[in-house]
């Protein structure tokens, strides 16, 4: 494969392609970093999934062996071996077992953004902007009078000096207050979001894997945040029978159970985190492969129903859409099912809280919750 220089004037330049080189290490990484995330990090089903693909593959070669890859790992401190006490004999020490590093945990998260997202510019913080002008940090581009109190650093010194020169000409140039000219401000918002992931079993239902998808997306939409939005706040829920809290490290983890979907659980959950913000702008985002199937009854069991839209299930998460609606708390769904029946429930939710729905199957998930967060920057106080 030929490259081209297009050199004006001159013609063409021809020459040859030189691939990116990447040392050993890299290469394999990228691979393994895949497998974990499919593996939902157990390190030792990767490492089984590597050997099957290096069969096919030749992934490892006698200059770099799998036992080199093993070792890389532990050197650069990705992986470390943590001891069992309770696999010892008689006390007398326990049986070692490789586990994943904060930093590995990182490098997922790193790995998902590039995936969904593409490489991020170091520059440019990107916080949230607002319609509203006055005292703040973001110039806006327009000029204003200065007044008493006003940040020097925004005195537009250019534009107030040609008002030094229109008001007292050039033999008595002198520069007074009220030739001061300075730069509007727009304000930054935080956002506070809360992040609901489905893990009932339908995840996982019809040999379909639509909770890895889900996963990538958490951690890229967390190492999104961590960059760029650093002074907003993302929470994570997921939600089967019951909802709870997790923390980022434990997204690499996440797994679905033998659960029904709770998603008024879900729904109050992220309500009551969202209660203790004190940022003006909150959203939910929810992603889910259907229906709700259950919720908690007063007496603290749980009913369920997998057949069809159960209209008393239905009502109440219809009720807390509603209630989010009177929070000022947008929900954006993204159900990753084409059912004719699941898409009415999710139309029907998103009327009730005037939020927004993408119907989608698993490849676009990615962008358009990107897409989505980045539109959802601008919001008024």
């Amino acid at each position: 494969m030929k490259g081209i220089d297009f050199n004006l004037g001159k013609g063409f330049t021809f020459s040859k392609h030189v691939p990116e080189d990447k040392d050993h290490f890299d290469r394999v990484f990228e691979v393994f970093k895949e497998l974990l995330t499919h593996t939902s990090g157990d390190l030792d089903e990767a490492f089984d999934w590597l050997n099957t693909l290096d069969q096919e593959y030749d992934i490892f070669n006698d200059e770099y062996t799998f036992e080199d890859f093993v070792e890389d790992l532990k050197k650069r401190g990705y992986i470390r071996e943590e001891i069992d006490p309770e696999d010892g004999n008689n006390g007398e020490g326990g049986e070692g077992r490789n586990e994943l590093t904060p930093k590995l945990e990182a490098a997922l998260r790193e790995h998902a953004l590039d995936q969904i997202f593409g490489k991020l510019k170091e520059s440019g913080m990107g916080n949230h902007r607002t319609a509203k002008v006055g005292v703040g940090d973001e110039r806006d581009g327009e000029m204003r009078s200065y007044s008493y109190g006003d940040d020097l650093a925004l005195v537009n010194m250019t534009e107030s000096l040609k008002n030094a020169q229109i008001n007292h000409g050039i033999s008595d140039l002198r520069l007074t207050e009220n030739d001061l000219m300075v730069e509007e401000t727009k304000h930054k918002a935080q956002m506070s979001t809360v992040l609901m992931i489905d893990i009932s079993h339908s995840m996982i239902l019809y040999g379909e894997d639509r909770i890895t998808p889900a996963k990538k997306v958490a951690m890229a939409l967390v190492e999104l945040i961590k960059r760029k939005y650093p002074k907003d706040t993302i929470d994570i829920i997921v939600f089967g029978n019951e909802a709870w809290p997790i923390k980022i490290k434990d997204l690499p983890y996440l797994r679905v159970g033998p659960y029904h979907t709770n998603t008024v659980a879900g729904l109050e959950l992220a309500m009551d985190i969202l209660r203790r913000k004190r940022n003006t702008n909150k959203q939910i985002f929810m992603i889910t492969d259907g229906k709700p199937s259950c919720i908690q009854l007063p007496n603290g069991e749980f009913y369920k129903n997998s057949f069809g839209l159960d209209e008393e299930i239905v009502k109440k998460c219809l009720n807390k859409a509603a209630q989010c609606r009177k929070l000022k708390i947008p929900i954006t769904t993204f159900m990753i099912a084409q059912d004719p029946y699941l898409r009415q429930f999710v139309e029907m939710f998103t009327v009730q809280n005037r939020g927004k729905a993408f119907l989608t199957g698993l490849s676009g998930l990615g962008e358009m919750i990107f897409e989505d967060y980045e539109k959802n920057r601008i919001k008024r106080i």
